[in-house]
């Protein structure tokens, strides 16, 4: 058993992109931009666009916070991504998730121009990413089709199970895996909350990718021997084994599935780390128009 060290890749992207960045300086071209639209004081929201800041300072990004009390009304806040949009200075932008309830996250995120829709959440972006075009994939998807190449883990005719249809994680993962590309070329089936005998499919994939979103969901005796497990869940549970009095679990009971895999993501550190990394690597992209010219 070999664990998929998120955190390791996570930083290699970084060295990579932080010496493309120094490479563009030294010859005079434009730094990356990337602005981040952070509505009410939501604690998680708050500490993720913390660790985006503190990730463009790493890699020589110039990066901003545009920070908006919750009361911010719908039309004020398209106006401000219209603005956003507008701005030649800006590569790419995030609108961080969730957003008060009288805000249609959906109109949001189609009010962002695609050029610029670095987290890949817009229809377009989607699209084009179904149908195997250049686009921006979506952080988490593309963590994972990274952290398969990196560990050049074999895909080609393999069975990929996910578990999960999310569309942030579940379906754009499985469409990604079922293009024909490397990773890819998997013979891919999407389990869910309505799936009977989810462990009927879970005990014949070769990789097994879980995003369920429910602590230790999936046990020993729901996975084949020498399979790939990339779990994406994270639950906040408590735990009297721990100084803060919390412990993170995933969506795998990691000690007794984790000896019957050939490789296997711990929670955390690693799909995690990556979700970060592959938002500056599309910013790159962005700001050397890559995808649209």
């Amino acid at each position: 058993m070999e664990l998929l060290d998120g955190k390791r890749i996570s930083d290699e992207i970084k060295g990579e992109i932080a010496t493309e960045v120094e490479k563009i300086k030294k010859e005079g071209g434009k730094i990356p931009r990337l602005v981040a639209i952070l509505v009410g004081h939501d604690g998680a929201s708050e500490t993720y666009v913390g660790h985006k800041e503190k990730s463009c300072n790493q890699v020589g990004f110039e990066s901003q916070v545009l920070r908006f009390e919750d009361t911010i009304t719908e039309v004020e806040l398209l106006q401000e991504i219209e603005k956003l949009n507008n701005d030649p200075l800006v590569d790419g932008f995030i609108v961080q998730m969730p957003l008060p309830k009288h805000i249609d996250e959906q109109k949001v995120i189609e009010a962002i121009d695609p050029r610029k829709d670095v987290d890949g959440f817009h229809p377009i972006n989607v699209g084009r990413m179904v149908i195997g075009l250049p686009s921006y994939i979506s952080a988490t998807p593309d963590g994972i089709i990274e952290l398969l190449r990196r560990y050049k883990i074999e895909t080609s005719g393999k069975h990929c199970v996910v578990l999960g249809r999310s569309n942030i994680v579940g379906r754009p993962i499985a469409n990604l895996l079922s293009l024909k590309a490397y990773p890819g070329d998997c013979t891919v089936t999407v389990c869910h909350s309505k799936t009977p005998n989810i462990k009927e499919f879970t005990k014949n994939a070769d990789i097994l990718i879980v995003a369920m979103g429910k602590a230790e969901f999936v046990t020993a005796d729901m996975v084949k021997e020498g399979a790939v497990v990339v779990d994406v869940g994270i639950t906040r549970v408590k735990s009297d084994k721990t100084k803060s009095g919390w412990k993170l679990l995933g969506d795998v009971k990691f000690d007794e599935v984790a000896p019957k895999c050939s490789y296997i993501t711990p929670v955390p550190g690693g799909v995690g780390p990556l979700t970060i990394a592959s938002l500056l690597k599309n910013t790159l992209r962005a700001a050397k128009k890559e995808i649209y010219g």
